[in-house]
């Protein structure tokens, strides 16, 4: 026992010490700030005007610091781009985005996070907003209510890479490096289309949801949620990897079943409609800032089979493509949101793309 407590005590002191490191790793760059701005009379491409939008964001780093604008995915919010995976690997000392040197910006787009969105209260009287009204809140954003007049960088993953592409084509003077990642520069289509709508098909024939006025979430969002992830996402090789017996793949899915599900159906719908009027193509040859499109060669939403991406660069006189490789640690569509696959790359496109005149 004499010989057993010492040993305990050096345990507790290196697992202490471990839980420290862990922590110091964590908080490598400064604390994430957040705010809320409010556009006045914002009008919808709908025709709709709001009196008020309330977009919430999150930053990083000191103002004076190079601003990058960085674009959440569908359903997410800027929050959710501050994992270990992503931030950890971007915003610290060192890294490509060190946040002594960058103004790090993260907007939750419309109908996500904190910004406004149908579960506020108006339900399903809220606007019908669109990738063109999502992007013109964050410009909005970023120039009225941060006051900024040029960015060093956009960046942005799935949904919010498709809102990168469409910063470039609509802004094409105001940044000087452009990052889309998963995504394709070409109108919402194909299988990604087909199963988005699906998605809110799912959710508009559910008796629960009642035209929107339901008092208790639909029984069946949930379930269709999971589907929808599990058909186009995750990586074939990775989701084989962790259920090769149909017992391990009963498994996961009862877990994904079993874990807590918060999210608003009307919420959902909107969010995934929203795509409807994607379509930077027309445009892209408007582009002047750097451009690296990331994707991954397991890509569910964006297969490179299809050529669509060797095709549209072409258009983009500063275009070039890091294609990820398919592998059992590589996620399918969520590939990219795993910054380690991508961030030397990444590093060595952003050191050399010059500063365009502000």
């Amino acid at each position: 026992m004499a010989i057993l407590r010492p040993c305990l005590r050096l345990l507790r002191h290196a697992i202490a010490a471990l839980a420290l490191a862990g922590t110091a790793q964590a908080a490598d760059y400064p604390a994430p700030r957040e705010g809320d701005w409010i556009a006045r009379d914002f009008r919808f491409t709908s025709g709709e005007v709001m009196p008020e939008l309330k977009l919430h964001y999150t930053t990083i780093g000191n103002p004076d610091g190079e601003p990058v604008l960085v674009l959440h995915g569908t359903a997410g919010s800027g929050a959710t781009m501050l994992t270990p995976a992503f931030a950890g690997e971007l915003f610290g000392p060192g890294q490509p985005l060190d946040a002594a040197r960058h103004y790090i910006i993260l907007p939750d787009a419309i109908g996500t996070g904190k910004s406004a969105k149908p579960s506020d209260g108006l339900r399903t009287r809220f606007p019908r907003y669109g990738y063109e009204d999502m992007v013109k809140a964050q410009y909005r954003l970023v120039t009225e209510g941060l006051g900024l007049k040029h960015l060093r960088l956009v960046i942005g993953n799935s949904m919010g890479g498709m809102h990168t592409w469409l910063w470039g084509v609509n802004h094409p003077d105001f940044m000087d490096a452009l990052v889309p990642m998963a995504a394709q520069p070409t109108e919402m289509s194909g299988r990604n289309w087909m199963l988005r709508r699906m998605l809110t098909e799912s959710i508009r024939r559910d008796p629960d949801w009642n035209g929107g006025q339901y008092t208790t979430q639909p029984r069946g969002l949930n379930l269709a949620n999971q589907f929808f992830a599990l058909a186009t996402n995750g990586g074939n090789q990775a989701l084989y990897k962790a259920a090769p017996t149909r017992e391990q793949a009963d498994r996961i899915v009862d877990e994904r079943l079993a874990a807590p599900f918060k999210a608003d159906a009307n919420d959902v719908l909107y969010q995934w409609e929203a795509s409807r009027d994607y379509n930077p193509a027309p445009g892209l040859a408007r582009i002047r800032a750097a451009l690296l499109a990331i994707n991954a060669a397991d890509d569910e939403r964006n297969p490179p089979e299809l050529g669509i991406m060797e095709r549209e660069l072409q258009r983009v006189r500063n275009g070039s493509l890091l294609l990820i490789p398919a592998s059992a640690d590589t996620r399918g569509h969520g590939t990219t949101a795993l910054a380690r696959f991508w961030k030397d790359r990444f590093a060595q496109f952003l050191q050399a793309t010059p500063r365009l005149a502000r």
